[in-house]
């Protein structure tokens, strides 16, 4: 079993800067892309960023420039640098890993994993 922990979630106000981490532990086999999504209330649940595990990135446009995604492949651990917020930034972050357990490789599949998320709220 392998589950996803965020931390780093809070209030701040519009300008302001938050840095976000996850940890994947368990019986983890091995881990591809890593990542956060965002879901705000009555919305649904979008990209923020993500990052491959040879470093490659992907940023949706409304965060380009401002957030940044890391990730320490020996700790199995990802990281969103948050700067220059915004109110519209507020939403619920969650960290997400396509990886598989002992139990999927056994398998031969990897499958999307989920952190419960953590709460981001940007005060204007």
């Amino acid at each position: 079993q392998v589950q996803l922990v965020e931390s780093g979630g809070g209030l701040v106000h519009a300008g302001g800067s938050l840095r976000l981490s996850c940890a994947a532990s368990g019986s983890i086999f091995s881990i591809d892309a890593m990542g956060w999504y965002r879901q705000a209330p009555g919305k649904q649940r979008d990209l923020v960023a993500t990052m491959a595990t040879d470093g490659n990135t992907n940023y949706a446009d409304f965060v380009k420039g401002r957030f940044t995604i890391s990730r320490d492949n020996g700790k199995n651990t990802v990281h969103l640098q948050m700067n220059s917020l915004k109110p519209e930034d507020t939403a619920v972050y969650y960290c997400t890993a396509h990886m598989a357990d002992y139990s999927d490789y056994e398998r031969g599949v990897t499958n999307d994993y989920w952190g419960q998320g953590t709460q981001v709220t940007v005060s204007s």
